[in-house]
């Protein structure tokens, strides 16, 4: 009896020496924290020159369109204002067309037919159609 639990400690022993290590030796995370920290380290790496130009091309966005669009918000506020505050539901209107000659159409949906009753007529009786 004491020859077998000496035969499992030891074997135990020499079963959690490598975790303990390994853990000791990561600070203390586990293999997926750290798999994610250089999965978010590589993808910040990679993005940095994009997330560089588009904070570039923000700054001269609003430089050089930011006045022509105030202007054109104070000229155009009130007219957009009021068409939004005729129109009740936007999704009954087509997209926007324009014409060869520079004119913009937009046109309205066609009204859905209402449902004929000649052509559905009721289930006579108590019957279920299934």
């Amino acid at each position: 009896m004491k020859r077998t639990l000496c035969i499992s400690a030891l074997c135990l022993s020499c079963l959690v020496a490598p975790v303990a290590a390994e853990q000791a030796d990561n600070n203390g995370k586990g293999l997926m924290e750290r798999g994610a920290e250089l999965f978010w380290e590589g993808l910040r790496q990679e993005m940095s020159p994009a997330l560089d130009d588009l904070q570039e091309f923000a700054e001269n966005f609003a430089s050089e369109v930011g006045p022509s669009m105030r202007d054109f918000l104070a000229r155009m506020g009130p007219a957009l204002a009021e068409i939004a505050a005729e129109v009740e539901d936007w999704s009954r209107y087509e997209l926007p067309e324009i014409l060869p000659n520079g004119d913009i159409i937009i046109r309205r949906k066609p009204d859905p037919a209402p449902d004929d009753p000649q052509e559905n007529p009721a289930p006579e009786g108590n019957a279920i159609d299934l």
